[in-house]
């Protein structure tokens, strides 16, 4: 409340005098933070901030900002009067100064101010180019750090799998979840996919846009590389799990792993049914099982 007196001070400040706050001066700050998720058919809520127009028609439930209403929804998520507060990557979340800029622009009516051109998004790779994380951070959190972190919607991400940032998504949670050059053994790929279960996002269908799923497998494949075009280091030792279909004799669901003298072996599987492999990653990137059992 005090934060919130203080920005509608500052917007009233000066009367006539005051210069209008157009959405030129908010275009750049919601392209900074928000875009990324808010853009393009798949924008959580159908919530589109890449232009004037589209930030006034808000979402599929309501409009998120109204001329002169400092608890106009928008204002109230950036504030965090509500939860979960936005930006969702957060923190951190935005200035007050940008906050206040936005909080103005509301006071002031919503006018347009200076034209501003729509937020260009990146093009896209095409299938066998080059797919670094700066094309798969908008996959993430558009459709999994709704759950998958500190600001989600639950109380803890389950499996404490957090996938905000690059580090998190390779440190996994309670076991690995990206084995950099190999999808079929990573469980992020495995899920969105459903060749896992559950299928996530959890809340689908819709589940993800299948360009979206070929991205983020040709990402794995290529050895997870950052923005700058480095592959991630081999996580040598990182435990991981496999359930799923038992493909070959040392196989589930085409993901292949070694098994020798040490391996715990319980109730052979046999091909076609049901089994377990808990493994141990490798140097050279391949999987040792320590346990490989029927399910």
């Amino acid at each position: 409340m005090i934060l919130r007196a203080a920005l509608l001070a500052l917007c009233l400040a000066g009367g006539a005098q005051a210069q209008v706050t157009g959405f030129d001066a908010v275009s750049p700050i919601l392209a900074e933070r928000c875009v990324k998720c808010h853009s393009g058919p798949a924008a959580p809520m159908g919530l589109d901030l890449t232009s004037y127009a589209a930030t006034l028609s808000g979402g599929w439930a309501a409009t998120v900002v109204e001329p002169g209403d400092p608890d106009s929804l928008l204002l109230r998520r950036l504030r965090g009067d509500i939860t979960p507060r936005m930006p969702l990557n957060g923190p951190p979340f935005l200035t007050d100064a940008e906050i206040a800029t936005i909080t103005a622009w509301v006071m002031d009516g919503l006018p347009e101010g200076a034209p501003v051109a729509t937020v260009a998004l990146a093009p896209r790779p095409a299938p066998g180019d080059p797919v670094l994380w700066s094309h798969i951070e908008p996959i993430f959190q558009r459709s999994c750090i709704k759950c998958h972190s500190d600001n989600g919607k639950l109380a803890a991400p389950p499996e404490g799998l957090r996938l905000t940032t690059l580090d998190m998504v390779l440190a996994g949670g309670d076991r690995l979840v990206v084995l950099p050059g190999n999808p079929e053994m990573s469980a992020v790929w495995r899920h969105i996919t459903g060749t896992a279960s559950p299928r996530m996002p959890h809340d689908g269908p819709p589940w993800l846009d299948p360009d979206d799923i070929r991205l983020i497998r040709d990402w794995i494949a290529q050895g997870a590389k950052d923005a700058d075009g480095t592959p991630a280091a081999i996580p040598t030792g990182a435990e991981l799990r496999l359930r799923g279909v038992l493909t070959g004799p040392n196989a589930i669901d085409g993901a292949t792993f070694t098994i020798d003298a040490d391996t715990r072996i319980d109730d052979t599987p046999v091909l076609g049914a049901p089994a377990e492999m808990r493994g141990q990653v490798q140097p050279d990137g391949t999987v040792r099982a320590t346990r490989f059992r029927d399910r």
